[in-house]
């Protein structure tokens, strides 16, 4: 039996080879979803950092518009989406009452938190299935190759391991593929969920300190 990869492609039937090709793709959704996710994250603390560093100093000086347009050149950034959301509500509102600002802009800031954290999470969802379905994928390749190799056997009439043992470990080879792939993508998943969290959390921190320095510019305490 040749056990290359030639070898077992070509001893493959129709069924065990279209549920290599499904595993195949399922692999190369999961890295394009990695790799997208990655450089979105990257970019994502990577310009927050420097809005950060930007913002800090004209937000003291309460140089609004200049704190949106900062926030307008960093479009990556997390921090800037949600600064910009609530920015631009607190000077639209600039003319109402104080209680009415800052309830305005802390909803602001839940509406750009959420369609943010909705962004992030984008390609995760495919991640979870295939870890999910990946393997069961790969056992039902595994489950029909057997019963063909069974079949094969009863048909020539020979019994014995021998006479099947080729069969099996062409069969185990799509369990063994599906593994393969469900294993990065629940890695993968679970990487990319903790980054959104870690994410969430400064924007919440980020949100929080924003709303307070509304309270003392207008000088009304939350209601």
């Amino acid at each position: 039996m040749d056990l290359s990869i030639q070898g077992l492609w070509s001893s493959m039937g129709f069924l065990a080879r279209a549920v290599t090709i499904v595993l195949m793709f399922m692999s190369l959704l999961s890295i394009w979803v990695f790799i997208d996710r990655f450089l979105l994250f990257r970019a994502a603390k990577k310009q927050s950092l420097l809005f950060v560093a930007k913002v800090g100093n004209l937000l003291k000086q309460n140089k609004v518009d200049e704190c949106i347009n900062v926030a307008k050149q960093y479009k990556s950034s997390h921090l800037a989406k949600v600064f910009s959301a609530a920015l631009l509500e607190f000077k639209a509102d600039a003319s109402g009452n104080s209680y009415n600002i800052i309830e305005a802009a802390k909803r602001a800031i839940e509406r750009a938190t959420a369609k943010t954290n909705s962004e992030m999470r984008k390609g995760m969802g495919s991640l979870a299935t295939i870890g999910a379905t990946a393997p069961f994928v790969g056992l039902f390749g595994t489950v029909v190759g057997i019963i063909n190799a069974f079949k094969g056997m009863a048909t020539t009439g020979s019994g014995g391991i021998g006479a099947v043992a080729g069969g099996i470990a062409e069969a185990l080879v799509t369990t063994a593929f599906g593994l393969f792939v469900a294993i990065p993508a629940v890695w993968f998943y679970n990487y990319f969920q903790n980054k959104t969290d870690l994410l969430g959390i400064e924007m919440a921190n980020a949100s929080s300190e924003l709303v307070d320095h509304f309270i003392k510019t207008t000088g009304i305490e939350e209601k």
